[in-house]
Protein backbone atom coordinates (compact mmCIF):
# COMPACT_ATOMS: atom_id res chain seq x y z
CA UNK A 1 0.00 0.00 0.00
CA UNK A 2 1.14 3.50 -0.34
CA UNK A 3 2.11 5.29 2.63
CA UNK A 4 3.28 9.36 3.01
CA UNK A 5 6.81 9.02 4.48
CA UNK A 6 8.72 12.14 5.84
CA UNK A 7 11.55 12.98 3.64
CA UNK A 8 12.43 16.29 5.39
CA UNK A 9 11.87 18.79 8.32
CA UNK A 10 13.00 22.83 8.56
CA UNK A 11 11.72 25.93 10.64
CA UNK A 12 11.68 29.04 11.12
CA UNK A 13 11.49 31.86 13.95
CA UNK A 14 11.30 35.75 13.70
CA UNK A 15 14.95 37.36 14.96
CA UNK A 16 13.34 39.22 17.71
CA UNK A 17 12.93 37.19 21.15
CA UNK A 18 10.23 38.50 23.67
CA UNK A 19 11.45 37.55 27.28
CA UNK A 20 8.83 37.14 30.18
CA UNK A 21 10.12 39.78 32.03
CA UNK A 22 9.49 42.17 28.90
CA UNK A 23 5.67 41.92 29.50
CA UNK A 24 6.38 43.26 33.18
CA UNK A 25 6.06 47.20 32.12
CA UNK A 26 3.19 46.37 29.71
CA UNK A 27 0.67 44.20 32.02
CA UNK A 28 0.21 43.31 35.32
CA UNK A 29 2.52 39.73 35.47
CA UNK A 30 5.30 38.72 36.28
CA UNK A 31 8.23 36.05 34.58
CA UNK A 32 7.32 33.46 37.83
CA UNK A 33 3.52 33.83 37.20
CA UNK A 34 3.98 33.08 33.41
CA UNK A 35 6.38 30.26 34.03
CA UNK A 36 4.99 28.73 36.77
CA UNK A 37 1.09 28.63 35.08
CA UNK A 38 2.34 27.87 31.45
CA UNK A 39 5.79 26.78 31.22
CA UNK A 40 6.61 29.38 29.11
CA UNK A 41 10.20 31.46 28.95
CA UNK A 42 10.03 33.13 26.06
CA UNK A 43 8.37 33.96 22.57
CA UNK A 44 9.79 34.97 19.25
CA UNK A 45 7.94 38.03 17.58
CA UNK A 46 7.70 38.80 14.01
CA UNK A 47 9.11 42.11 13.15
CA UNK A 48 7.24 44.28 10.17
CA UNK A 49 9.02 42.53 7.23
CA UNK A 50 8.31 39.04 8.75
CA UNK A 51 5.07 37.45 7.95
CA UNK A 52 3.32 33.86 7.73
CA UNK A 53 4.04 33.87 4.52
CA UNK A 54 8.29 34.65 4.33
CA UNK A 55 8.20 32.62 7.70
CA UNK A 56 6.39 29.63 6.19
CA UNK A 57 8.67 30.01 2.82
CA UNK A 58 11.74 29.97 5.08
CA UNK A 59 10.72 26.55 6.84
CA UNK A 60 9.84 24.94 3.72
CA UNK A 61 13.24 25.91 1.97
CA UNK A 62 14.83 24.54 5.27
CA UNK A 63 12.65 21.43 4.57
CA UNK A 64 13.02 20.94 1.24
CA UNK A 65 17.20 21.13 1.87
CA UNK A 66 16.67 18.50 4.68
CA UNK A 67 14.89 16.33 1.91
CA UNK A 68 17.57 17.32 -1.03
CA UNK A 69 15.00 17.84 -2.82
CA UNK A 70 13.99 21.40 -4.70
CA UNK A 71 10.37 23.21 -5.36
CA UNK A 72 10.24 20.94 -8.47
CA UNK A 73 10.09 17.79 -6.87
CA UNK A 74 6.58 19.23 -4.58
CA UNK A 75 3.06 18.51 -6.12
CA UNK A 76 0.94 20.26 -3.33
CA UNK A 77 1.65 22.74 -0.54
CA UNK A 78 -0.84 22.54 1.86
CA UNK A 79 -0.33 25.79 4.59
CA UNK A 80 -1.50 25.35 8.35
CA UNK A 81 -2.43 28.87 9.45
CA UNK A 82 -4.89 31.10 11.32
CA UNK A 83 -2.86 34.24 10.38
CA UNK A 84 -2.54 34.78 6.51
CA UNK A 85 -1.47 37.78 5.19
CA UNK A 86 -4.53 38.53 2.71
CA UNK A 87 -7.71 37.76 3.56
CA UNK A 88 -7.17 35.90 0.06
CA UNK A 89 -5.98 34.55 -2.17
CA UNK A 90 -4.39 32.08 0.02
CA UNK A 91 -1.19 32.31 1.56
CA UNK A 92 -0.41 28.75 0.28
CA UNK A 93 -0.05 30.10 -3.29
CA UNK A 94 2.48 33.28 -1.87
CA UNK A 95 4.62 30.81 -0.17
CA UNK A 96 4.31 28.48 -3.73
CA UNK A 97 5.33 31.81 -5.39
CA UNK A 98 7.98 32.75 -3.26
CA UNK A 99 9.16 30.00 -3.80
CA UNK A 100 9.58 29.72 -7.60
CA UNK A 101 6.68 26.76 -8.26
CA UNK A 102 4.42 27.41 -10.95
CA UNK A 103 3.00 24.18 -11.24
CA UNK A 104 1.21 21.60 -9.02
CA UNK A 105 -1.43 23.55 -6.42
CA UNK A 106 -1.91 24.81 -3.32
CA UNK A 107 -3.99 26.17 -0.50
CA UNK A 108 -4.46 27.05 2.79
CA UNK A 109 -6.11 24.51 6.08
CA UNK A 110 -7.86 26.49 8.76
CA UNK A 111 -8.48 24.76 11.99
CA UNK A 112 -6.01 26.83 14.69
CA UNK A 113 -3.82 24.99 17.00
CA UNK A 114 -5.20 21.58 15.39
CA UNK A 115 -4.41 23.26 11.92
CA UNK A 116 -0.92 21.16 11.34
CA UNK A 117 -2.29 17.98 12.17
CA UNK A 118 -5.45 18.23 10.00
CA UNK A 119 -3.40 19.25 7.08
CA UNK A 120 -0.70 15.79 7.16
CA UNK A 121 -3.93 14.34 8.05
CA UNK A 122 -5.08 15.93 4.31
CA UNK A 123 -1.73 15.98 2.19
CA UNK A 124 -2.10 11.68 3.48
CA UNK A 125 -5.06 11.56 1.57
CA UNK A 126 -4.08 13.43 -1.23
CA UNK A 127 -0.63 11.14 -1.68
CA UNK A 128 -2.92 7.90 -1.42
CA UNK A 129 -5.08 8.71 -3.44
CA UNK A 130 -2.72 9.70 -5.93
CA UNK A 131 -2.92 13.07 -7.08
CA UNK A 132 0.39 13.99 -5.16
CA UNK A 133 3.50 12.37 -4.67
CA UNK A 134 5.18 14.94 -2.56
CA UNK A 135 3.70 17.66 -0.46
CA UNK A 136 5.15 20.21 1.50
CA UNK A 137 3.07 20.47 4.68
CA UNK A 138 3.67 23.65 6.99
CA UNK A 139 2.35 25.36 9.99
CA UNK A 140 2.94 29.31 9.71
CA UNK A 141 1.76 32.09 12.14
CA UNK A 142 1.99 35.54 13.26
CA UNK A 143 -0.04 35.70 16.16
CA UNK A 144 1.27 38.55 17.53
CA UNK A 145 -0.78 40.64 14.70
CA UNK A 146 -4.01 39.49 16.53
CA UNK A 147 -3.25 39.98 20.46
CA UNK A 148 -4.89 42.24 22.23
CA UNK A 149 -1.44 43.81 23.95
CA UNK A 150 -3.18 45.06 27.04
CA UNK A 151 -5.18 41.56 27.87
CA UNK A 152 -2.47 39.47 30.35
CA UNK A 153 -4.68 36.55 30.00
CA UNK A 154 -3.96 36.14 26.65
CA UNK A 155 -0.66 38.29 25.20
CA UNK A 156 1.62 36.45 27.09
CA UNK A 157 0.55 32.86 25.87
CA UNK A 158 1.51 33.47 21.75
CA UNK A 159 4.35 33.58 19.47
CA UNK A 160 5.34 33.71 15.94
CA UNK A 161 7.06 31.03 13.79
CA UNK A 162 6.47 27.92 11.21
CA UNK A 163 7.58 24.53 10.61
CA UNK A 164 7.13 22.23 7.58
CA UNK A 165 7.47 18.97 6.46
CA UNK A 166 8.12 17.01 3.67
CA UNK A 167 5.95 14.01 2.78
CA UNK A 168 6.73 11.70 -0.10
CA UNK A 169 4.79 8.83 -1.31
CA UNK A 170 6.41 5.34 -0.28
CA UNK A 171 5.45 1.60 -0.08
CA UNK A 172 4.58 -0.34 2.64
CA UNK A 173 3.17 -3.88 3.53
CA UNK A 174 0.68 -2.32 5.45
CA UNK A 175 1.73 -2.96 9.28
CA UNK A 176 2.61 -1.15 12.15
CA UNK A 177 6.48 -1.51 10.72
CA UNK A 178 5.74 0.54 8.03
CA UNK A 179 7.35 4.08 7.48
CA UNK A 180 4.99 7.03 7.13
CA UNK A 181 1.63 7.93 8.31
CA UNK A 182 -0.08 5.40 9.73
CA UNK A 183 -3.70 6.64 11.35
CA UNK A 184 -5.14 9.71 12.50
CA UNK A 185 -8.16 11.01 14.22
CA UNK A 186 -9.50 14.32 13.88
CA UNK A 187 -12.49 15.90 15.68
CA UNK A 188 -14.51 19.13 16.35
CA UNK A 189 -17.65 20.94 17.95
CA UNK A 190 -18.54 24.33 17.20
CA UNK A 191 -20.51 24.75 20.47
CA UNK A 192 -17.16 25.79 21.78
CA UNK A 193 -16.46 28.19 19.57
CA UNK A 194 -16.96 31.31 22.15
CA UNK A 195 -14.06 29.77 24.45
CA UNK A 196 -10.98 30.64 21.83
CA UNK A 197 -11.72 32.73 19.08
CA UNK A 198 -11.14 36.07 17.13
CA UNK A 199 -13.55 38.77 17.71
CA UNK A 200 -13.73 39.86 14.20
CA UNK A 201 -13.54 38.93 10.70
CA UNK A 202 -14.41 40.03 7.18
CA UNK A 203 -18.09 39.07 7.39
CA UNK A 204 -19.19 40.15 10.45
CA UNK A 205 -16.77 43.02 11.55
CA UNK A 206 -14.78 44.05 8.37
CA UNK A 207 -11.77 44.20 10.80
CA UNK A 208 -8.75 41.36 11.70
CA UNK A 209 -10.03 41.20 15.51
CA UNK A 210 -8.64 39.78 18.49
CA UNK A 211 -7.69 36.96 20.17
CA UNK A 212 -10.09 36.14 23.01
CA UNK A 213 -10.10 33.21 25.05
CA UNK A 214 -11.56 32.06 28.19
CA UNK A 215 -8.93 29.64 29.58
CA UNK A 216 -10.50 27.65 32.70
CA UNK A 217 -12.40 26.59 30.15
CA UNK A 218 -10.35 25.51 27.85
CA UNK A 219 -8.15 23.57 30.58
CA UNK A 220 -11.05 22.10 31.39
CA UNK A 221 -11.75 20.31 28.04
CA UNK A 222 -8.39 19.84 26.70
CA UNK A 223 -7.27 17.03 28.45
CA UNK A 224 -10.07 14.79 28.20
CA UNK A 225 -10.56 15.86 24.30
CA UNK A 226 -6.51 15.07 24.00
CA UNK A 227 -6.86 11.71 25.24
CA UNK A 228 -9.94 10.95 22.97
CA UNK A 229 -8.22 11.36 19.69
CA UNK A 230 -5.06 9.66 20.85
CA UNK A 231 -6.84 6.64 22.10
CA UNK A 232 -8.48 6.38 18.89
CA UNK A 233 -5.91 6.34 16.76
CA UNK A 234 -3.89 4.27 19.12
CA UNK A 235 -6.99 1.91 18.50
CA UNK A 236 -6.83 2.23 14.87
CA UNK A 237 -3.11 1.24 14.62
CA UNK A 238 -3.26 -1.57 17.53
CA UNK A 239 -0.71 -0.19 19.55
CA UNK A 240 -0.66 1.31 23.34
CA UNK A 241 0.98 4.43 25.05
CA UNK A 242 4.26 2.05 25.72
CA UNK A 243 4.73 1.55 22.01
CA UNK A 244 5.71 4.76 21.07
CA UNK A 245 9.01 6.43 20.88
CA UNK A 246 7.88 10.14 21.07
CA UNK A 247 4.91 12.05 21.88
CA UNK A 248 5.23 15.69 20.02
CA UNK A 249 1.94 17.42 21.62
CA UNK A 250 0.88 20.84 20.44
CA UNK A 251 2.58 23.06 22.82
CA UNK A 252 0.44 25.37 24.39
CA UNK A 253 0.57 25.10 28.00
CA UNK A 254 3.11 22.77 29.92
CA UNK A 255 0.57 21.84 32.73
CA UNK A 256 -2.25 20.52 29.96
CA UNK A 257 1.22 18.52 28.05
CA UNK A 258 1.90 16.85 31.58
CA UNK A 259 -1.70 16.14 32.34
CA UNK A 260 -2.11 14.26 28.90
CA UNK A 261 0.59 11.89 29.22
CA UNK A 262 0.00 11.12 32.78
CA UNK A 263 -3.13 10.38 31.69
CA UNK A 264 -2.26 8.29 28.54
CA UNK A 265 0.61 6.52 30.28
CA UNK A 266 3.01 8.27 28.02
CA UNK A 267 6.51 8.72 30.15
CA UNK A 268 7.29 11.93 30.93
CA UNK A 269 10.94 11.42 28.71
CA UNK A 270 9.51 10.56 25.26
CA UNK A 271 7.72 13.94 25.55
CA UNK A 272 8.71 16.93 23.86
CA UNK A 273 8.60 20.06 24.82
CA UNK A 274 9.53 23.10 23.50
CA UNK A 275 7.07 25.79 24.82
CA UNK A 276 9.36 27.07 27.04
CA UNK A 277 11.10 28.54 24.06
CA UNK A 278 8.11 29.12 20.83
CA UNK A 279 4.98 29.78 23.59
CA UNK A 280 1.76 28.97 21.73
CA UNK A 281 2.46 29.41 18.03
CA UNK A 282 -0.96 27.71 16.86
CA UNK A 283 -0.53 25.33 13.63
CA UNK A 284 3.26 26.18 13.84
CA UNK A 285 3.88 24.74 17.24
CA UNK A 286 4.05 20.91 16.26
CA UNK A 287 5.99 21.31 13.38
CA UNK A 288 8.51 23.56 15.20
CA UNK A 289 9.26 20.99 18.24
CA UNK A 290 9.11 18.45 15.89
CA UNK A 291 11.52 20.15 13.81
CA UNK A 292 13.74 20.61 17.34
CA UNK A 293 13.60 16.54 18.26
CA UNK A 294 14.83 15.98 14.78
CA UNK A 295 17.65 18.26 14.53
CA UNK A 296 19.09 17.38 18.28
CA UNK A 297 19.18 13.48 17.29
CA UNK A 298 16.24 12.33 19.66
CA UNK A 299 13.71 11.87 16.73
CA UNK A 300 15.55 8.91 14.51
CA UNK A 301 14.36 7.20 11.52
CA UNK A 302 12.24 4.21 12.35
CA UNK A 303 10.80 6.09 15.42
CA UNK A 304 7.21 5.92 15.97
CA UNK A 305 5.91 9.56 16.75
CA UNK A 306 2.81 10.51 17.62
CA UNK A 307 1.52 14.06 16.68
CA UNK A 308 -1.58 16.12 18.84
CA UNK A 309 -3.23 19.38 19.02
CA UNK A 310 -6.47 21.19 19.88
CA UNK A 311 -7.45 24.46 19.05
CA UNK A 312 -10.01 26.84 19.16
CA UNK A 313 -13.31 25.78 17.29
CA UNK A 314 -12.80 23.21 19.12
CA UNK A 315 -10.76 21.69 16.66
CA UNK A 316 -8.38 18.60 17.59
CA UNK A 317 -6.74 15.98 16.35
CA UNK A 318 -3.97 13.07 16.12
CA UNK A 319 -1.58 11.36 13.96
CA UNK A 320 0.81 8.64 14.53
CA UNK A 321 3.82 8.73 12.14
CA UNK A 322 6.43 6.32 11.54
CA UNK A 323 9.34 7.92 10.99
Amino acid sequence: MIRSVVRGTGAALPRRIMKNADFEGMVETSDEWIAQRTGIRQRHIAADDETTASLGEAAARAALADAGLTPDDIDLIVLATSTPNNTFPATAVEIQNRLGMHHGFAFDMQAVCSGFVYAVTTADLYIRGGLAKRVLVIGSETFSRILDWSDRSTCVLFGDGAGALVLEAGEGAGTIADRGVLAASLRSDGVHKDKLFVDGGPSTTGTVGHLRMEGREVFKHAVGMITDVIEATFSAAGISAADLDWFVPHQANKRIIDASAKKLGIAEQKVVVTVDLHGNTSAASVPLALSVAVADGRIKKGDLVLLEAMGGGFTWGAVLVRW
